[in-house]
């Protein structure tokens, strides 16, 4: 597929906007083909920063979105019903939007924005900054397979991407949008373990992450189910067995599930209330 004629824009310049603009700088687009819009002097000095100084932002909207091909709406859901009224006159119908806030529907972007645009969710992560995503992505009923082929290419460059049923983005906010900070929090009562059983805190934390990431490696290149693997290293009235034990008993599976549960509720109280 090529990207010689694709132009990028995203609406807000925040972290997430930068990490995809970097992403796509990384192999498919140049600078050059990548604008942004944002009403803050320093988030546009930022971005411009990040991504080179080829790449064109401005406070002034129809300066960024005329000639893009793709435009990306990166403003959080509270800003979503200003950002998709500003847009409306300047929208034209070979444009494809792509939402990454999260709890906005479809069907909420479609009304703000005029008949028949083509309209994608996407649910991003913040691993994204690192090339080590997980996206889910839901294209609206305008959207053709090459629309969708177009996104999703763009978006493997961060990581990846799998594509979902709108009813099921909910579901991929609460487990890949916000399952970053349970694994950090996993990540750091570990490395607390750790430090109890008396390794340096620094050591701690660095065994403790290269193991999650090393095993979701291991998972993710061997295709094998995790309870499989999870089995290969747990010896019979062994070390491994011990502390599978403790963690049963302390409902670390049913506290993990109600945590996604709970993030995938929000989510999609945001959208109501929107």
């Amino acid at each position: 597929m090529k990207f010689d004629a694709h132009r990028v824009t995203f609406i807000g310049t925040g972290q997430m906007a930068t990490a995809l603009a970097q992403g796509f700088c990384h192999s498919l687009l140049s600078p050059s083909a990548i604008s942004g819009y944002d009403p803050f002097a320093e988030a546009r000095n930022r971005f411009t920063t990040a991504i080179g100084s080829e790449a064109r932002t401005s406070a002034a909207l129809g300066e960024v979105v005329s000639d893009a091909t793709i435009i990306f709406l990166a403003v959080k859901p509270q800003v979503m019903v200003t950002a998709l009224r500003d847009l409306h006159d300047l929208i034209k119908g070979d444009q494809i939007v792509v939402s990454i806030a999260a709890g906005i529907t479809l069907q909420q972007l479609t009304q703000g924005l005029p008949e028949g645009t083509r309209v994608i969710r996407v649910m991003p992560n913040t691993p994204c900054l690192i090339s080590k995503g997980a996206s889910g992505l839901s294209a609206g009923a305008n959207v053709s397979t090459q629309d969708v082929d177009l996104v999703t290419t763009l978006l493997q460059t961060v990581g990846l991407v799998e594509q979902v049923p709108e009813h099921l983005l909910d579901a991929v906010t609460g487990l890949s949008g916000s399952g970053p900070a349970y694994v950090f929090q996993i990540i750091e009562a570990l490395s607390d373990g750790g430090v109890r059983m008396g390794l340096p805190r620094a050591t701690a934390t660095r065994l403790a992450a290269q193991t999650l990431a090393g095993a979701a490696e291991m998972l993710l290149q061997t295709g094998k189910h995790p309870g499989e693997l999870k089995d290969a290293v747990t010896s019979p009235g062994g070390t491994t067995i011990a502390g599978l034990h403790a963690l049963e008993s302390g409902g670390l599976r049913a506290t993990l599930m109600n945590a996604v549960e709970a993030a995938s509720l929000r989510s999609a109280e945001l959208g109501k209330h929107k």
